[in-house]
């Protein structure tokens, strides 16, 4: 009779703590309060449905540092994307695994929320779709999102920051997506000298920087349009060309040859930190794109008619072209930059 009690008990206490009766732990993962800038353009429709929260930007940022992205261990989002580049970096062509030569100048990733498209040629739509290109790209990472997770799984600090984020532990290609969607989101840049003059906060121009305002909204502001900088519009504008046979620019995406060698607008929003400038880094410095529009762009068929209708170039004295490098180094955000 006791042997059989002492069974019973023991069996009491294994069913007490089995996973059946678990109750896993509940945190608070509450939505973070975005400081939207006025009169900026509206926000993807994507942020409504993957808005960013306390642990899921958490999350993002860990991932988005996280080098078990590459086939090698090496290269992270951050690799390219550096906080003093605008979350760009300052090479031709992104750099990936082994050294390897992207197709492209790395982008900034800055104000994406506000964005409609997203890589140079528009081809994804929502940021929760981006991240995979670089995992699976040859010249990037050169991996895929099922490496990713194998290497990560296992990780208690990952599995941690899933259960705060999701309700539990498991890790999925959509959950990564969306958490470092959810931290790019918050990656706003709205803060610079010209900002503050916009805001009456007792900063002002000065007079080469008024001066390069003026030029800036009679030559430039056409396609640099919205505070973002940018009217994400896709143009030919005769830069030099990628002599690489994959570029096509925008036609690459929706197979049309009016749009061949055609790009996003880039938008100008810390432009002084992201050189080399150009879909392939053509350009070192913002004087050499402005002598480039001045002397004049290359012919296309699809060359965009503010080049098309004025001789190809948009003549600029060198006195306009010194104003206009002043006007464009007040969009720098030292704040969101950490200069």
């Amino acid at each position: 009779m006791k042997v059989f009690l002492k069974i019973s008990s023991l069996l009491f206490l294994s069913m007490s703590c089995s996973n059946d009766n678990y109750e896993p732990v509940s945190y608070d993962n509450p939505e973070l309060s975005l400081n939207i800038p006025v009169g900026f353009p509206e926000l993807n429709n994507s942020f409504y449905t993957n808005k960013p929260t306390k642990y899921g930007v958490e999350l993002g940022e860990k991932l988005f540092n996280e080098k078990r992205f590459s086939a090698d261990n090496t290269i992270s989002c951050a690799s390219c994307h550096k906080q003093s580049s605008a979350f760009a970096d300052n090479n031709i062509q992104a750099i990936g695994i082994e050294g390897r030569i992207g197709l492209r100048n790395t982008p900034p990733v800055q104000n994406l929320a506000f964005m409609k498209f997203y890589n140079w040629d528009g081809s994804k739509l929502s940021l929760e779709n981006q991240p995979i290109v670089p995992i699976i790209t040859h010249e990037e990472m050169d991996s895929s999102i099922l490496e990713v997770i194998g290497k990560i799984q296992n990780d208690t600090s990952y599995k941690t920051l899933f259960q705060k984020t999701f309700g539990d532990e498991n890790i999925t290609p959509e959950r990564i997506y969306k958490s470092i969607a959810q931290y790019e989101y918050t990656l706003i840049s709205a803060n610079s000298k010209y900002d503050k003059v916009m805001r009456n906060e007792g900063a002002t121009f000065t007079e080469s920087e008024t001066q390069g305002y003026l030029v800036f909204q009679q030559k430039c502001s056409g396609c640099h349009s919205t505070e973002l900088f940018t009217d994400q519009s896709f143009r030919n504008i005769g830069f030099p060309i990628n002599p690489n046979s994959n570029e096509a620019g925008r036609a690459r995406v929706t197979g049309n040859m009016q749009e061949y060698m055609s790009f996003r607008v880039p938008s100008l929003r810390n432009v002084e930190y992201t050189a080399p400038y150009g879909s392939f880094g053509q350009f070192a410095t913002l004087k050499d794109v402005l002598d480039y529009f001045d002397n004049g762009v290359l012919d296309a068929d699809n060359l965009d008619p503010v080049f098309k209708n004025n001789d190809k170039r948009i003549p600029l004295t060198e006195q306009e072209k010194g104003y206009l490098i002043s006007f464009m180094k007040t969009l720098s955000d030292g704040s969101f930059t950490n200069h």
